[in-house]
């Protein structure tokens, strides 16, 4: 009976470290998280006040912004155009050889 009790009790105390270990990792987790929030708010402060300060950098930012959103849309593009291209190929060949799928 004694026997029982204490691997209980062991198990008990297993139990009790690893949610000691799970409360410290989440605190450990919201902590970073909370101090990520506030280098990004400031970070996000700063670019407005740089912003505000200079127009013409918000401009340059604003056309690089929008050269990059047409580059990604080209880019885009350019992959749905290979895989029809890729698609009109295998049609071609499942003509010649219908074993070959398409």
């Amino acid at each position: 009976m004694e026997y029982f009790i204490l691997i209980q009790a062991c198990q008990y105390l297993d139990a009790f470290a690893l949610t000691e270990s799970l409360i410290r990792q989440r605190h450990n987790q919201q902590m970073f998280l909370r101090r990520n929030t506030q280098l990004l708010q400031q970070e996000l402060e700063l670019e407005a006040e740089l912003l505000a300060e200079n127009p013409e950098l918000a401009q340059v930012i604003d056309s690089l912004n929008m050269q990059e959103i047409q580059s990604n849309q080209q880019g885009v593009q350019n992959v749905l155009g290979l895989e029809e291209l890729a698609s009109k190929e295998q049609s071609i060949w499942s003509k010649f050889f219908p074993g070959l799928g398409g």
